[in-house]
């Protein structure tokens, strides 16, 4: 349940207990299943299937380990509201500093190959549902990392942690610029949930830097593969 009131009370050892069981299991199989649909053919049945089954994976994992809240930021009057166009301008600020990055890597071998294996399930896909999948993972995520999985570390340095294990379950991708952006986003997400107190803020962050890096990305490595621009066909 994803709680919108304004006063958030301390959890209990044992409602604490059981949201990191919960929190537990669900990390160890959302990490397989999202290990799993990176590795089927962009733009078939089977990815949005299985992207499909890790996006649910981390929602109901991150609802059921116990309530969820959506925060709020302080005005300069005292009073408070959700937080709302700040996430938003920090999502694309983000966009911004990652598509400087794309562009300098495009000259790095490692991370031009995993970016241009990554960019592939957008250029294949429907764009529709591509945008629809990118985007409910991505609030999944903040259910789950910046709100079930914060909450459970609320006691063990839980910017740090969340964000250690947001790359760890992203390593099942093998994906070594999917890592590097979990560490750098999951970062800045964990910090906006320590800042507002909930998970408004940084699904709205997340779901604006998404949706801009799946817009103007691809172009930057369509038809580049193995990190060179595709040779044309010898001619007989």
């Amino acid at each position: 349940m994803v709680d919108a009131g304004r006063h958030v009370r301390p959890e209990t050892k044992a409602v604490r207990r059981r949201r990191q069981r919960v929190v537990a299991g669900t990390a160890l199989c959302g990490a397989a299943l999202l290990g799993r649909s990176l590795a089927t053919p962009p733009g078939s049945r089977r990815f949005y299937a299985s992207t499909a089954a890790v996006a649910a994976t981390w929602t109901l994992g991150g609802l059921a380990s116990g309530p969820l809240h959506l925060g709020w930021i302080e005005n300069r009057d005292s009073t408070l509201r959700r937080p709302v166009v700040t996430p938003v301008a920090t999502g694309v600020g983000a966009f911004g500093v990652f598509y400087v990055g794309a562009l300098v890597s495009r000259h790095i071998p490692v991370l031009d190959q995993a970016l241009t294996r990554v960019l592939r399930f957008a250029d294949e896909g429907d764009d529709r549902l591509v945008m629809a999948t990118t985007l409910a993972n991505g609030a999944a995520e903040e259910i789950f990392f910046r709100g079930a999985l914060y909450s459970a570390l609320a006691e063990r340095s839980p910017v740090a942690g969340s964000t250690a294990v947001y790359a760890l379950a992203t390593t099942t991708t093998r994906n070594p610029a999917l890592v590097l952006a979990a560490v750098v986003m999951g970062w800045l997400f964990a910090l906006q949930r320590r800042a507002s107190g909930g998970i408004q803020a940084p699904l709205l962050t997340h779901a604006t830097w998404s949706a801009l890096m799946l817009r103007f990305l691809p172009p930057l490595f369509r038809g580049r593969r193995h990190g060179t621009l595709d040779a044309p066909a010898p001619q007989d």
